[in-house]
């Protein structure tokens, strides 16, 4: 099997469709693995999830990007602060999931989040991140990190152009020239309806809504084939996810 890029979606909690989805994809131990964030909060295996991510760090390269409920996360990891905003949006899913947790395996999982990339730029000059950025010089030189987990406009700008611009357009957003390809989460394609890794110019969005009633998706960067597990929620048949 050749060597494949692998990048995996928004996960939210979903260990059992973690594990579905890269059985599907047959991963092997050649595969690199970029992930795009948001890993805890929503079904009740967050800890789980963490704990399967570093394994797999032991037998492929992995990329891990920093989502904004990854964010939440190591901040509760670090100080026991849980801001009602965060326990509102699935981390109340995330605290009882690390119910018993030794005092070694959270240090573990804390200096697992502090190492996690706010993005990612491959040799073939193609971004990987959780939502966008808004810096027309890039990333690099974005004024407001929280952008990196948080932004949509990229998104957004990506799906209007896509609609109306040539990528020779005089029209065509500069922010969207800097990169070959761009392959974010953060904003689930479940809120256009569709279940599928969705692309708009050069943008590739992978959050699938895992968290919600979708699917966890597995793009491969070359062919963008892709795999998905089953919807998360039929995995999770007692739970609600994040439709709460």
């Amino acid at each position: 099997m050749t060597n494949r890029t692998l990048i995996i979606g928004d996960i939210h909690g979903g260990y059992r469709a973690l594990i579905q989805v890269l059985k599907r994809a047959e991963l092997n131990t050649s595969d690199k693995l970029i992930f795009l964030g948001d890993y805890v909060d929503g079904w009740s295996e967050s800890r789980q999830v963490i704990d399967h991510l570093m394994l797999l760090e032991k037998s492929n390269e992995c990329i891990f990007i920093r989502g904004n409920h990854d964010t939440w996360c190591e901040e509760w990891l670090d100080s026991g602060a849980a801001p009602e905003q965060w326990l509102h949006h699935g981390g109340v899913s995330t605290v009882k999931s690390y119910e018993g947790i030794d005092v070694k395996k959270k240090k573990e999982h804390l200096q697992f989040f502090r190492n996690m990339k706010n993005y990612y730029i491959d040799e073939q000059n193609k971004l990987f991140i959780h939502a966008g950025y808004s810096s027309m010089h890039g990333p690099e030189n974005e004024v407001y990190a929280s952008n990196y987990r948080w932004d949509r406009t990229l998104w957004e700008m990506a799906l209007v152009a896509d609609k109306h611009l040539d990528r020779d357009s005089k029209l065509y957003p500069n922010r969207l020239k800097l990169f070959n390809e761009i392959f974010i989460g953060h904003t689930p394609t479940t809120n256009y309806d569709v279940e599928e890794p969705m692309n708009a110019i050069n943008v590739w969005n992978v959050d699938t809504g895992a968290g919600f009633t979708g699917k966890l998706s597995v793009l491969e960067e070359s062919s963008k084939q892709f795999w998905q597990s089953d919807n998360v929620m039929h995995l999770y048949p007692n739970e609600k996810g994040r439709n709460k």
